[in-house]
């Protein structure tokens, strides 16, 4: 295990940007080699999925109740899910030029990460048990396999399983050795997503968390080589198991003896030609390994304002390219609305994340660098390797002032000099307990940081659209300067992610269609 740890510490050291260096990537866009956003599978059944579009879903605000009424698993329920979650959110057309928004975010808009469902065997998809790639550009599951088994006989009646992959080279084409770092936080952002869309359902979503990478590429082909472009294999992010219940107990032993050997499908080329990184062969290598279960906390619902019917605000969610300087402020209740929409946990387990927030524009607050606790528990370690000079002023629970000032330029520098971090009401880093994690917890623990911190970027995605202003998110920034100005010298903290809300500057310019046009 230390090799494989050491791999992960060298790995974060050297894809970290820097004023001196930014992490190593093409330096150009490649376009000749822009891989194709949507995978598909050559040879797989094809089994369209009704739009839901006229389905009535429950205001946005009401889902997190845990109150709503479970619905049935039908082909139905099982497009809303998709559709609403991973499916098409938008396409926008500048020219001749059209690319899909969707309704999970994502690093520059590459879609790295995939979803395959396991049903029990369910009306208009199979007699059998069956494992299927969804495919948002068709709305479709793409059927790898039908099978019969057990698994399902003991798990409560409406169950079954979702897992998330990544296909690192999406991300690569574009980012080079930094792309592992986007592919995870975008699996984070897929997972929130596939959480909220069940959410509007009544389901329960669990992370099963004690399962082998090697047996979950078992169970969804990838290690079926033929099926893949050897430069373009997916890897296994997580397993979640989808049902009435929040929690039931289930063995995956019968699920990967009944599986068989070989699946339909093989996957489309998605490139004409790739590059070769050293750099994210040794990580995808070293994080292959076990999850380890963790300790399990009790998420509490959170108050949040009267909004709009889920469905309306899941495909209003947008990345906004440029925030308005003259239009930044929000008030004191929008502000801790959405701090306390990601206070609690994101998948049932203790919080490693904190949120380091640049406070702009924000009404009531004084300009400044704050701090806001996920975890109770670091803030005495945060307190002791933190500036001296920090007062951490207590202005609510677990909201701490560090210190008063002006910090749009730093903030603007520290983000790759982007103007989204000073322009809108206020920016933040995601801090994260990272070297600590990493030694208990193993490697694989690295790709889970970027999962919480994804997870808590699409949440507040949502909730700034229900509160009717914008958010982005900001994978590109200069790592140590944000520590060195928070005064850590060690990587007992990282930062692994940013984020900024305010006032979105639309472009007229671009034609929005409608999400799903293509088909008709």
């Amino acid at each position: 295990m230390t090799n494989t740890i050491n791999d992960i510490f060298t790995y974060h050291n050297e894809t970290k940007h820097s004023q001196q260096r930014y992490a190593r990537s093409l330096g150009y866009m490649d376009w000749a080699t822009q891989p194709d956003p949507f995978r598909s599978y050559k040879g797989a059944t094809q089994v369209p999925l009704p739009l839901s579009f006229n389905n009535t879903t429950a205001p946005y605000h009401l889902i997190f109740d845990d109150e709503l009424p479970a619905a049935p698993l039908l082909i139905q329920s099982i497009s809303q899910f998709f559709q609403f979650s991973l499916g098409i959110a938008a396409w926008k057309q500048a020219d001749s030029n059209k690319w899909a928004l969707r309704c999970n975010a994502s690093s520059g808009n590459l879609q790295p990460s995939e979803a395959y469902i396991i049903l029990p065997p369910l009306d208009k998809i199979s007699t059998q048990c069956s494992l299927s790639h969804y495919a948002p550009k068709t709305h479709a599951l793409e059927k790898l396999c039908d099978f019969d088994s057990s698994f399902f006989d003991n798990l409560e009646k409406g169950s079954f399983l979702v897992g998330l992959s990544s296909i690192t080279w999406r991300e690569v084409w574009k980012y080079g050795e930094r792309a592992f770092r986007y592919c995870s936080l975008d699996a984070g952002h897929a997972f929130r997503a596939l959480q909220v869309s069940a959410m509007i359902l009544g389901w329960k979503v669990q992370v099963i968390s004690d399962t082998k990478d090697a047996q979950l590429s078992q169970i969804f082909g990838f290690d079926q080589a033929n099926r893949y472009i050897k430069e373009e294999a997916e890897y296994p992010d997580m397993l979640l198991s989808i049902s009435p219940l929040k929690k039931q107990e289930l063995s995956l032993d019968t699920l990967s003896q009944d599986l068989p050997t070989k699946y339909e499908g093989s996957a489309y080329i998605l490139s004409r030609s790739h590059q070769a990184w050293e750099m994210i062969e040794k990580i995808e290598k070293a994080s292959f390994s076990d999850a380890i279960q963790r300790e399990e906390v009790q998420s509490l619902p959170v108050p949040r304002l009267a909004s709009l019917e889920s469905k309306e605000l899941v495909l209003k969610r947008r990345s906004a390219q440029m925030m308005n300087p003259n239009n930044a402020s929000i008030s004191g209740e929008q502000f801790y609305t959405l701090l306390n929409s990601v206070k609690e946990s994101m998948d049932g387990f203790e919080n490693s994340a904190n949120l380091v927030l640049f406070v702009h524009e924000v009404q009531g607050l004084e300009k400044g660098l704050y701090l806001m606790l996920r975890n109770k528990k670091h803030l005495s370690s945060l307190k002791r390797l933190m500036r001296k000079s920090f007062v951490f002023e207590e202005i609510r629970e677990d909201f701490y002032l560090l210190e008063k000032d002006d910090f749009r330029a730093r903030s603007k520098s520290i983000s790759c000099n982007q103007d989204i971090a000073a322009e809108g009401a206020f920016s933040l880093g995601m801090l994260c307990e990272f070297s600590a994690q990493i030694q208990e917890f193993g490697a694989h623990r690295y790709k889970e940081l970027y999962w919480e911190c994804g997870a808590i970027g699409q949440q507040l995605y949502l909730e700034a659209t229900a509160l009717g202003i914008s958010a982005t998110g900001i994978g590109c920034y200069l790592d140590d300067a944000f520590h060195n100005l928070l005064g850590l010298d060690s990587n007992q903290f990282q930062s692994l992610y940013h984020f900024t809300i305010g006032r979105a500057i639309v472009d007229d310019r671009l034609m929005t269609l409608e999400p799903y046009h293509h088909l008709d």
